[in-house]
């Protein structure tokens, strides 16, 4: 099967798929660390970013923000607990639409997010909002970079795809083959053909059928996109033979996906200039990726003001985590990408 497939059972299936086994994955006890595992502050930002555009947009009387890859609803509860207090006319105008298609999933965010319950919604796919699309935001937080990924090789001058087998002795192994996905074949030519033989990668050819139902629920916004990733000309550079993909236990790194499937998260690189250009493609017009640190640095610039004379230790070390070059502020980017209105 194509590494795509093999992906997306492993992690979402919904009875033996990594995402279907709970919500255990974050934070220190689990299997990695994310903005969302700091503290609150992240969601914080996120509302003031969120208030800023409602505000920019003429205040619409109704208005929705759509949060993929929830998780188990912590960081959703962080964006609704700040906007209710940060303005209650926004607040009571909101539909917070949180698409999730896994039901451990969703049963764990309707139970964290219960004292919000008239001012969300649950499906299960963003396409259930097209029929009456508002105003507002899509966003997430470390989602793309779990969209299924294809991965290929350069061998005797030209690319292969590497798939998934079994072997003689039932044992899943990699296999390079032919490319005959017209779609991935498309993919790769923007990457060139200055690569070392054996050189391994992935890139993923579904960036525009993920943005497209969500544009199609939004009556003009702002889509925020918060992973670890690069630009284009920086990703599929000679010396990176192994690409990026890798799996994680236990904040341990690992590179063998095939290992102990639906037991590690997978998970691989953004291509920043891939999401851009699906964005355009649909419509819509990307900004400049930032670096996390700097777009939160402009984001808080008002809470930052706000402490003058009187700082939040606990806040302020759940800042610098987030902005550092050194902690997750060098790590992430953000991609912000506006669509036009009526």
């Amino acid at each position: 099967m194509a590494f795509t497939d093999f992906m997306a059972a492993a992690l979402y299936e919904p009875a033996l798929g990594y995402y279907a086994r709970g919500t255990r994955q974050l934070g220190r006890g689990g299997d990695f660390f994310t903005s969302v595992s700091v503290g609150p502050l992240f969601g914080h930002l996120l509302a003031r970013r969120f208030l800023r555009h409602w505000h920019e947009t003429g205040q619409p009387p109704r208005w929705r923000i759509i949060e993929c890859g929830a998780h188990d609803g912590t960081l959703a509860a962080d964006v609704l607990a700040a906007l209710e207090g940060l303005d209650a006319t926004a607040f009571a105008a909101l539909e917070y639409a949180i698409p999730e298609p896994l039901p451990a999933l969703q049963a764990a965010q309707r139970e964290i997010l219960r004292n919000f319950a008239g001012r969300v919604r649950f499906l299960t796919h963003p396409a259930g909002l097209a029929a009456e699309p508002l105003p507002g935001i899509a966003f997430g937080n470390e989602v793309l970079d779990a969209l299924p990924c294809h991965l290929v090789e350069w061998q005797g001058g030209g690319w292969r795809e590497v798939r998934v087998a079994l072997d003689n002795a039932d044992q899943l192994v990699f296999q390079l083959t032919e490319i005959h996905d017209a779609a991935l074949r498309a993919a790769l030519e923007p990457l060139g053909r200055d690569f070392p033989a054996g050189y391994r990668t992935e890139l993923r050819t579904s960036y525009r059928d993920f943005l497209a139902p969500l544009a199609r629920a939004l009556r003009g916004g702002l889509m925020i996109w918060v992973d670890y990733g690069f630009p284009r000309e920086d990703y599929y550079q000679p010396d990176r033979t192994r690409g990026t993909l890798r799996t994680f236990s236990k904040h341990r790194a690992g590179e063998d996906p095939l290992e102990r499937p639906g037991e590690a998260d997978i998970t691989a690189h953004v291509d920043f200039t891939a999401v851009a250009e699906a964005a355009q493609a649909l419509g819509g017009a990307p900004a400049p990726l930032r670096h996390q640190g700097s777009w939160l640095t402009e984001v808080g610039r008002e809470w930052l003001l706000e402490m003058e004379g009187k700082p939040r230790p606990a806040e302020l070390r759940q800042f610098q985590t987030l902005m550092h070059p050194a902690h997750l502020g060098g790590s992430f980017h953000v991609l912000e990408i506006l669509w036009p209105g009526e």
